[in-house]
């Protein structure tokens, strides 16, 4: 399963937000139902994904851990700790806890960006900010990806 697109959407005075309609068409199709919102582990934004891929990324996780290992076991406490299940209600709204708010640092308007098999929920002003640094994209796909012409 992958999303695709950029949508933005206002949240309610209780933090509720509607998932903008294609990720819902694409969910739909699909037979998931259920999301996981998490943290994101690098930026201040946060992580809306599947509960299958939330599950594959827990099994992945925990296939290269040792649970006798505490610093293992302190990864593993940390990566679940800020997960929390989702579920759309008849409207197509979820529910943003304050905790969560707080950490993207969104107020009101959120921008939803589909990154694969996961969208990226983030304050609309942050994500503009964010997108804004990386005007070299060309040159890193290029250093990436050029080389000799495959023509």
């Amino acid at each position: 399963m992958r999303f695709i697109g950029d949508y933005t959407a206002k949240t309610d005075a209780k933090g509720r937000v509607f998932l903008p309609a294609q990720f819902r068409r694409t969910l739909e199709t699909e037979g998931e139902m259920r999301l996981v919102l998490r943290n994101d582990l690098f930026q201040h934004c946060l992580v809306l994904c599947p509960e299958s891929v939330w599950n594959a990324e827990l099994d992945d996780l925990k296939s290269k851990l040792n649970r006798y290992n505490s610093k293992h076991q302190m990864m593993w406490r940390r990566f679940v700790a800020n997960a929390e299940l989702v579920e759309l209600d008849s409207n197509g709204r979820f529910l943003i806890g304050k905790r969560k708010l707080e950490f993207a640092g969104i107020k009101s308007e959120v921008r939803f960006l589909a990154v694969d098999e996961r969208i990226e929920v983030w304050d609309k002003d942050a994500l503009e900010r964010v997108l804004s640094e990386g005007d070299g994209l060309g040159q890193e796909l290029e250093d990436l990806l050029g080389g000799e012409a495959n023509l």
